[in-house]
């Protein structure tokens, strides 16, 4: 029971070179496929922001031009009523 056991290497069939050769061409083909698909999703997320830039200043536009086209119709407005009441003033004057 006092014996010391001498601790060997695993043996490794086939050899570990053999391994690694066979091996070694998934590791790089998965590596390549991985940082394509990131840098797939990268672009894919910067066209989204992108897009969802566009929408907003859209959207601003949109909101910025309702309302000169509301002053624009208000202006309108007051001027027909004003010549109106001048036209009434002036028969009334009669």
């Amino acid at each position: 029971e006092g014996e010391a056991h001498e601790v060997l290497p695993p043996d490794w069939e086939p050899e570990a070179g053999s391994i690694l050769n066979s091996l070694l061409p998934f590791y790089i083909e998965s590596q390549i496929r991985h940082f394509y698909f990131e840098s797939q999703v990268s672009e894919h997320a910067a066209r989204m922001m992108a897009m969802d830039n566009a929408t907003r200043n859209a959207e601003d536009l949109i909101s910025d031009l309702t309302l000169v086209l509301n002053k624009i119709r208000q202006a309108s407005i007051t001027e027909e009523l004003l010549e109106i009441m001048t036209a009434v003033e002036a028969l009334a004057g009669k």
